[in-house]
């Protein structure tokens, strides 16, 4: 079997600052491929099995995935046109949001030139620190026939560490959904 050769352009790593619902998507493509070709997919077990996320994460994804590309008339095949691959990165970010002024509650005596009464007014305030974490869903589609990769998108937004399946299954979704809006590409606009 051939080895899977790169686009040889990665993506860029960008740093996400956003809120907890929102997935920033990126995708890249090579321009040779003729993407009206593909109707069929499978997926690449091999890819698939090095994703480094829970077995039970793995099978929401994929779901997810058989959903979105039947829902755009693909058809899972055993002789497949694509063979998809997925692949995850995570890292924890850690915000610290240093309150420097603010209204102080420190009680004493002592001159305040900003306040009435015996110690009370703006003052120093404190830290506050948070973290979450920040996840990347890779989703590559390769050509079964030349075995190169031919489309790759990626999500990343922030994880919510929830214990509630159904919260975290309809997250996956959101980042599956939004990848795979992105596909196929728009070609007309570039010739």
């Amino acid at each position: 079997m051939k080895k899977i050769k790169s686009l040889g352009v990665p993506l860029l790593l960008l740093v996400l600052i956003a809120s907890c619902s929102s997935v920033r998507v990126l995708s890249d493509y090579d321009q040779k491929a003729n993407f009206t070709g593909y109707t069929s997919y499978a997926f690449y077990k091999t890819g698939i099995d090095k994703a480094q996320i829970s077995d039970l994460d793995k099978k929401r994804i994929l779901r997810a995935i058989e959903s979105e590309m039947s829902s755009r008339g693909f058809v899972k095949s055993e002789d497949p046109d694509l063979l998809v691959s997925i692949f995850t990165k995570e890292q924890e970010r850690v915000d610290v949001y240093n309150n420097n002024f603010g209204w102080g509650g420190a009680w004493g005596w002592g001159y305040n030139p900003w306040a009435w009464g015996p110690g009370f007014g703006w003052g120093r305030g404190g830290s506050a620190v948070s973290t979450s974490t920040q996840g990347s869903l890779y989703i590559d589609l390769i050509d079964n026939k030349t075995h190169e990769l031919v489309w790759q998108g990626k999500g990343e937004g922030t994880l919510s560490n929830t214990s509630n399946v159904a919260k975290k299954e309809e997250r996956i979704k959101q980042f599956v959904s939004q990848i795979l809006e992105q596909y196929p590409p728009n070609t007309v606009a570039l010739k």
